[in-house]
């Protein structure tokens, strides 16, 4: 790969292998230099920085927490050229124990386990826009507090959520690519967004496998039915909106796609998160699916409920 280091076979090799330097080798200082531009722009759902030294502050903050955290990549999903530059959706299984202080509170000792999704734009061996998604549902129940409650704390602490008008323009503008199996998946979602659940039934394997945000793992129709239309039925006035598309077909894979998303509106429905309130809504989100011959396969989907909540609450004062 032009620009990259010659040690990395291809993209995926380069997303994978980083991930394990900085975060399981302890890859922090220089390793953090070589692998992210110093003004890099991070997205998440809790809010937007900017330069190195805040992702290298981050990281060890996060490692003081769980420091036996481990990050096993489940896959790549990317598009572009060395040239133009990659973007990757990688998608990530975590391990860890909750053994010290941090944004999670006290430590508990207890094993947590959870996923994240980040969309990495990477040219010259650096990382310089990034959209990443934690599911902080999953790790705040694993420690035995309410999502709902926990987010209340963080707002009377003064901590506010990704909104778009904080968002700023990266060097990365794509969109990602023309292939069918990213158009097939985008096609899906909107179909999902514009409340057609018949959907599910009509291109979801029956035996499909899903993984969605709160540590949910389920199998079938019936709780993919259940997630999305939680999700539409809270926000039903929303506006969805598909901003990265990506299609591959690679050796030894099954087709897969992944989607970058967003929902933004009030929360003017019942549906999962409790009585309607009015209050305005940014939702990030991230699809990837497997395709196989009786529909889509398997699918993960992350949103990070916990700044929903954190968003609810700041409206209600």
């Amino acid at each position: 790969m032009k620009g990259f280091d010659e040690r990395f076979a291809d993209f995926p090799d380069y997303i994978l292998g980083i991930t394990r330097e900085i975060w399981e080798d302890r890859g922090l200082g220089a390793r953090m230099r070589d692998y992210y531009h110093p003004e890099v722009v991070v997205r998440t759902p809790w809010g937007i920085g900017t330069g190195e030294p805040g992702m290298t502050a981050a990281t060890m903050a996060t490692l003081v927490e769980f420091p036996d955290r481990r990050l096993l990549g489940e896959d790549v999903i990317w598009s572009g050229d060395p040239e133009a530059g990659m973007l990757s959706s990688h998608r990530i299984y975590s391990t860890a124990t909750h053994l010290g202080h941090g944004i999670f509170g006290a430590p508990t000792g207890r094993a947590v386990a959870s996923r994240a999704l980040a969309d990495c734009y990477a040219k010259d061996n650096q990382i310089s826009d990034e959209w990443l998604i934690r599911d902080n549902g999953a790790v705040v129940r694993q420690i035995g507090q309410d999502p709902r409650d926990w987010a209340a704390e963080k707002v009377a602490a003064g901590r506010r959520a990704f909104t778009p008008d904080q968002d700023q323009d990266g060097p990365y503008l794509g969109r990602g690519n023309e292939n069918e199996w990213g158009a097939r998946l985008a096609d899906l979602l909107e179909r999902l967004m514009a409340a057609e659940f018949s959907v599910i039934p009509a291109e979801w394997d029956r035996a499909c496998e899903l993984a969605y945000p709160g540590g949910i793992d389920g199998h079938g129709w019936r709780d993919a039915d259940r997630v999305w239309l939680g999700l539409r039925a809270a926000f039903p006035s929303a506006e969805f909106k598909l901003h990265h598309v990506i299609g591959r077909e690679d050796p030894m894979m099954a087709p897969r796609a992944a989607v970058r998303w967003s929902l933004t509106g009030l929360h003017d429905g019942w549906g999962a998160f409790g009585a309607p309130s009015g209050a305005p809504v940014h939702v990030m989100g991230i699809t990837q699916a497997e395709f196989g011959p009786w529909g889509l396969r398997r699918e993960w989907t992350l949103w990070d409920e916990t700044a929903i909540w954190m968003q609810i609450h700041a409206a209600a004062g």
